[in-house]
């Protein structure tokens, strides 16, 4: 018997931003737009700042780093020690303040951000994500193998993201993290992304100095699905830089758990 294969991760369009003339983005009733100026009637909201003293998520004490490994020309590996039994991702909607906990801005239709970015030309891409794609793990070498578990496997890089939640049925989930290095621990959630709206995530180029670091990884996006037998996949449009990319990812193998929010959340 032949099975449908399922999808992993597909590409379905691209399209050239250039952020030194369109610097604004609008969410135009839940699809995304890059201008020269916020469009009349928008509401203009400021990027959320960085405060290390907020901590939302569950926390897990990091024990040690395990090591750091240079994949040039892409960028640089940090594998992390959690001291826990279990790993579990706290599940919550994406509101402003509980993106603004991991230096995320919410952006709702209507709002307008101006993005931030040392690299003026992005791509938007609209993506097709199977609820599968987060179970690969480019660090423990398995190669393509799809896995039976889900790692710890987030990023931070100097090029903005916007993770626009365009899906017509399901909203659209991110992982993300936030990590105090010298007081070794981290806050790990799942934040879910209501369809129309969007996540504008600043640049965040490696600054030693820094009290935190904000991370966040999207493979998880189609994670809404699990469960739902007539969908296992969604579509989202995500801005970043398609080519030329260095990357700061930190990951810890133990498997993770991932659930839903809870109704009245």
């Amino acid at each position: 018997m032949k099975f449908q294969t399922p999808v992993f991760i597909k590409e379905a369009s691209e399209e050239p931003i250039n952020l030194a003339a369109t610097p604004y983005f609008h969410n135009d009733r839940g699809r995304p737009r890059y201008l020269a100026k916020p469009p009349r009637g928008a509401k203009l909201i400021q990027a959320a700042p960085t405060d290390p003293q907020v901590a939302l998520g569950n926390e897990y004490v990091v024990s040690q780093v395990k090591g750091v490994k240079k994949t040039p020309p892409y960028g640089i590996e940090t594998q992390l020690g959690f001291a826990a039994d279990h790993v579990a991702y706290a599940p919550m909607w994406a509101t402003r303040d509980v993106a603004a906990a991991f230096g995320i801005t919410l952006v709702e239709p209507g709002d307008a951000v101006k993005i931030e970015s040392p690299v003026p030309k992005l791509s938007q891409i609209e993506y097709e994500y199977g609820v599968f794609a987060g179970h690969w793990s480019p660090y423990q070498g398995t190669g393509n193998t799809l896995l039976s578990v889900v790692c710890t496997d987030l990023e931070h890089h100097d090029f903005p993201h916007v993770f626009a939640s365009i899906d017509p049925h399901l909203p659209l989930v991110t992982s993300v993290g936030r990590y105090w290095p010298r007081l070794s621990k981290i806050r790990l959630a799942d934040l879910w992304v209501p369809r129309g709206s969007a996540l504008y995530i600043p640049p965040k180029p490696p600054m030693p100095q820094a009290e935190c670091i904000d991370l966040h990884n999207n493979r998880n996006s189609a994670r809404a699905c699990w469960g739902n037998i007539h969908q296992e996949s969604l579509v989202t449009d995500t801005l970043l830089q398609a080519k030329g990319g260095f990357f700061y990812w930190y990951w810890n193998a133990r498997e993770t758990i991932h659930t839903p929010p809870f109704p009245n959340d």
